[in-house]
């Protein structure tokens, strides 16, 4: 038997009383779940939903998403995860490419979802709490499995577009029960820990590594709807979470709160942050503040995303995205001055971009090795540490300038909470350095002190000629810090002369 959504099925029968889920003061059993799912799989065939098909998932972090992800899996269909955030034309887009016949969209952001739809012809249907569970209870419940091939793609993920239209990276059954065993290794998972979702389930870092490895292991995931400070730690002093994932802007955010004192941590024991770098200053702040260590990793969509970790057997090296998991090889190529972009191949790898066989061939080639357009570099110990995507590298009159680097000291000024490093065009150079900063509440420090500050400590190429200060930085859903969406000052992008 292949099929992802047998692991719910499996947990369920191991012990269908233990907690899977919970949100606030309410809790999903893994019996109830387990039965929710076998009802949606009994939806879809009613509503003529076949094995292979598509259907969208534009849900928040709620119970019903884990019920209609492995209910869609488990009727054999295949999962189309969307942010809830998307636009109409956005809908549209995800619907049409996959080609889904039905989504379950969330009530709170029907408008967009049922616009988006009726635009490709897919059935929407709402989810609205008390309504679906009756729509639930009417259908009938399709308990067996569906025994899908390990090569089957179970679930569509769509990358950010960040290089034109999204496109679908088809990870398989195979792909994702894996990576959900690898991630439960990782972590040490048991029966007896509380996993906090708090990263959106319909990415994939939360979506693998929080509601699949959760529900291999047999553990529980205490959701959160939406990142907030306040609500996260209020998850963990009450549910007594022991398993925290996040993204960096989610550790400084936590760090930052100014009332963390009053909430009990002692629960935590490991931390594990993904998604991008985290600063070495933030790692350390955060450790010693809730006592408990963060291991640091490395993936993406494309590769189910686990692709390396610092091991919690093995050496952890601050600022290092660790090694390869277990059937993984990573590689440098095209290195330059110890530089080079990583390499992945192994179980981890996505079939493919979906409907996309030349954008599949660009990022795999014949010996079955994905290019990520991540820039690092490797110790002697082969630890790998991310010096930037490649895309974001600046060439400043010829060299070239990697922002985390720059991003790195300005995180050591005492006064910064987050910042982004960008280039910007230059008539002479190509391209100048510029840094977009936000500060901690209560602090404060002017540009010409913080662009000081690097000046110090970097080469005469590498300092940002230009610093502004902003309240907040443009994020991704899943908080990751948004560089493309950096608004730069007036008359910055004219040229100037550079100091």
């Amino acid at each position: 038997m292949t099929n992802l959504a047998q692991n719910l099925a499996a947990a369920a029968a191991r012990d269908g009383s233990a907690s899977a889920i919970r949100i606030g003061d309410a809790v999903v059993t893994y019996a109830q779940l387990d039965e929710a799912s076998a009802r949606v799989a009994g939806l879809l065939h009613e509503r003529g939903v076949q094995p292979g098909d598509r259907v969208g998932i534009m849900l928040p972090n709620v119970p019903q998403f884990a019920a209609a992800y492995y209910g869609i899996l488990r009727a054999g269909a295949i999962a189309v995860p969307m942010n809830v955030l998307l636009k109409s034309r956005e809908v549209a887009y995800y619907l049409g490419d996959s080609q889904a016949k039905l989504v379950f969209a969330w009530h709170g952001f029907a408008d967009e979802a049922i616009a988006g739809s009726a635009t490709v012809g897919t059935e929407c249907l709402l989810v609205t709490p008390g309504e679906f569970e009756t729509l639930l209870a009417a259908a009938t419940a399709q308990h067996e499995v569906a025994d899908r091939d390990a090569a089957d793609t179970a679930v569509i993920l769509y990358t950010s577009g960040t290089t034109g239209t999204p496109k679908g990276a088809e990870l398989t059954h195979a792909n994702l029960i894996r990576n959900a065993q690898v991630s439960v290794d990782l972590f040490s998972l048991t029966a007896d820990d509380v996993v906090l979702g708090a990263l959106p389930l319909f990415h994939v870092f939360g979506q693998t590594c929080g509601l699949n490895a959760t529900l291999a292991a047999g553990a529980c995931l205490a959701l959160v709807p939406r990142f907030d400070a306040n609500a996260v730690l209020d998850t963990v002093h009450h549910h007594g979470v022991t398993v925290f994932q996040g993204v960096p802007t989610m550790y400084s955010a936590l760090l930052a709160h100014p009332e963390r004192a009053k909430f009990d941590v002692g629960s935590l024991r490991m931390c594990a942050s993904g998604g991008a770098a985290l600063p070495v200053e933030v790692l350390r702040a955060f450790e010693a503040e809730f006592g408990c260590i963060v291991l640091e990793g490395f993936g993406l969509s494309e590769t189910s995303p686990v692709a390396s970790f610092n091991h919690p057997d093995r050496e952890r090296k601050a600022g290092s995205i660790g090694t390869p998991i277990a059937g993984v090889e990573m590689e440098l190529r095209d290195v330059e001055n110890g530089v080079g972009e990583i390499v992945v191949r192994g179980h981890n790898i996505m079939k493919g971009y979906w409907n996309r066989p030349d954008a599949t061939a660009e990022a795999i080639d014949a010996d079955g090795w994905f290019r990520t357009g991540d820039l690092a570099r490797m110790d002697e110990d082969g630890y790998f540490f991310i010096v930037d995507r490649k895309k974001d590298m600046i060439i400043r009159g010829g060299y070239n300038v990697y922002p985390r680097e720059i991003e790195e000291l300005l995180y050591e000024h005492p006064a910064v909470r987050e910042v982004a490093v960008i280039g910007i065009k230059h008539a002479e150079l190509g391209e100048e350095v510029c840094a977009a900063v936000a500060l901690k509440d209560g602090a404060s420090a002017t540009p010409d002190e913080l662009r000081a500050y690097v000046k110090s400590q970097a080469a005469a190429y590498k300092y940002p000629r230009h610093v502004w200060i902003v309240d907040e930085l443009p994020k991704t859903a899943t908080g990751k810090i948004l560089k493309r969406e950096v608004k730069t000052p007036e008359g910055l992008t004219a040229p100037y002369p550079a100091r």
